[in-house]
Parts: C-alpha cells; structure tokens; sequence
C-alpha cells in the first residue's frame, strides 16, 4: 500500500505585519481578524528561490528520520512561481538534494488544489511504476508576483514549502478523490505580466457554491458521513472562506482547524502545513483535505490511518 508516511515543512521567518499596513490599506480590525484572517504574512529571504525553500522542508524531513535520500524513486514539485520557466524546478531540486540519476523528477502547475491533485498523481504514478520512495513538494512563492500596493492579494498570501513523504507502510492511506475544473472562469485568479490579479467576489462564490458539495460527494465516494470524519482539512484561503464552509455543512470548530493567522494563504501548502500536526494526532482515524482555487479548480479526498 502506497500512502503519506511523513510530512515537514519551511516557513521563512520574515513576516509582514498586516495591521501595520491598516492606514494604506483603510480596513477596520474586524475585517482582518474575521474575513482576511491573516495577521501576518510569511516571506521568503530575496536570495531565497522555490527550490532553495523545497531544500529546506526536505532537510526538516531528514532531521526528523523521515526519508533516506538514496532512496527516493521520484521527486515531484507542485508550483506556478518556479526558478526558472526552464528547466522545471523539480530537476534542481533532485540537483541539490544529490539525488540518484534513477530518480524520475517533475513539475505540477497548479495552485491552491495542486496538493490533492499531487497526491493521486504521485500516489498513481509510483503504483504503475512499483516505486516505494517518493517525495511532492509544495513550494508556491506568490512573493514573487505580489504587488505589495494591491489590497486585494497582498493581505492574504504567504510564502511556504513542504515535502510529502510518499511510500509504503503508511501513516495515512489515500481515499477516493473528487476532481473538478471551472475553466470559463481561469482569469477570476491570474497572473498579467508578472502581477497576480484577483477576483475575490468570483473566488468566495465559487468556493461557497462548489466546495460544500463537493466534501459531500467525496464522503460518499469513501462511504462516509460527515460524523465519522476526525478533521477537515480545509485549504486555508481566508478565514471567512473556511468558517462559511464549516458553517455550510455544520462542521465542529475543533475538527475545522484554522491556523494560517500568522503566515497567511499559502496556496498548495496549505494542507500539509495542516497535516503535519495531525500526523501525531493518535485520534485522526480519518482525515478529509479538500483544495480549491486557481483554475478554477478543486479535490478532495479523506486520509484513513493506519498506524
């Protein structure tokens, strides 16, 4: 069986302090604290690239015994803010890290669902192959395409990485995934000669209509019920977007975890940067994570423990 066997993380340790931006800005505390719900946000160090922080999530991953590097079959990175437009930063990545020349490498272009997405294709992909090893990074820098001027993106996100550890006798066997596209409305989340653009009223929309629903269905696909799930993983776009979902589908506020206040949206790392706790949650028998956003896109699937 092929699942997560362990997940680390790098956050910069640079924050930008939104509240001191409230004057430029002109947003009351309440709209921070309830809607944005990010108080600061991470940075990355400017000599710092998407692969240099993927290098750092992957050395906390060593110091804690989670990987033996010799040993990884296959290197996927999920990012839209890569080092280079070529070659894909999955192959620096495997240049750094002094991987095998064995080692299959590649990029995933997605954004805010691009964890879920990464997960059934690294999971798939390893499978057809008979891999035992791999690891799929999340590094999205959108530091990158900021315009630290624009309220509309520079209060929410936040710069991360991490590395998924991908094998065999897993802490976490993989469920049944939902997938879904929402192409007609790609310009509601992009990037215009270099500068990330967004819409926030399509995004809220779009998130509100489709995600409630679509944890839903992917409880039924596992055969599930919402009370049998043990945390919801909600990507972490806004705090108003996770409590309108939690809300929606009535979900209690100790499965329903936001944590991102102090470093903000981090698009694919969002998740794991969740489920890096709850790894050693002995009680989270079943895990739902569901990722949405630019596309627009979205998946989920439910983690089932196994150890």
């Amino acid at each position: 069986m092929i699942g997560i066997r362990a997940v680390a993380s790098y956050l910069p340790q640079n924050r930008i302090n939104n509240l001191d931006r409230q004057k430029v800005f002109e947003f009351e505390d309440e709209f921070l604290e309830k809607k944005i719900g990010f108080l600061s946000i991470s940075r990355k160090n400017a000599d710092e690239d998407t692969s240099d922080m993927c290098c750092a999530a992957f050395d906390q991953l060593v110091r804690n015994g989670g990987v033996d590097p010799d040993s990884v079959q296959v290197v996927a990175v999920c990012t839209q803010n890569p080092d280079y437009s070529i070659p894909h930063t999955a192959a620096i990545v495997h240049g750094k890290l002094g991987l095998t020349e064995s080692c299959a490498a590649f990029d995933i272009s997605l954004g805010c669902s691009g964890y879920t997405y990464g997960l059934a294709i690294i999971k798939n992909f390893m499978r057809g192959m008979g891999f035992t090893s791999g690891l799929l990074f999340t590094s999205d820098p959108y530091s990158k395409i900021i315009d630290e001027t624009n309220r509309d993106t520079a209060l929410l996100f936040g710069d991360a990485a991490t590395v998924t550890h991908i094998g065999t006798d897993p802490i976490f066997a993989l469920g049944r995934f939902t997938f879904g596209t929402r192409g007609k409305e790609y310009s509601a989340l992009i990037c215009r000669n270099g500068i990330l653009n967004m819409n926030g009223r399509t995004i809220f929309d779009f998130s509100a209509s489709t995600i409630p629903d679509d944890i839903k269905e992917a409880l039924k696909l596992n055969n599930l019920k919402i009370d049998e799930i043990h945390y919801f993983l909600i990507h972490q776009g806004s705090k108003y977007i996770v409590d309108f979902i939690k809300k929606r589908l009535r979900l209690p506020d100790e499965k329903t975890p936001f944590k991102a206040q102090g470093y903000g949206n981090t698009v694919s790392s969002s998740i794991p940067l969740l489920l890096e706790d709850v790894l050693t949650d002995q009680s989270a028998k079943r895990v739902l994570i569901t990722g949405f956003g630019v596309g627009l896109s979205w998946s989920t699937t439910v983690l089932f423990r196994q150890r």
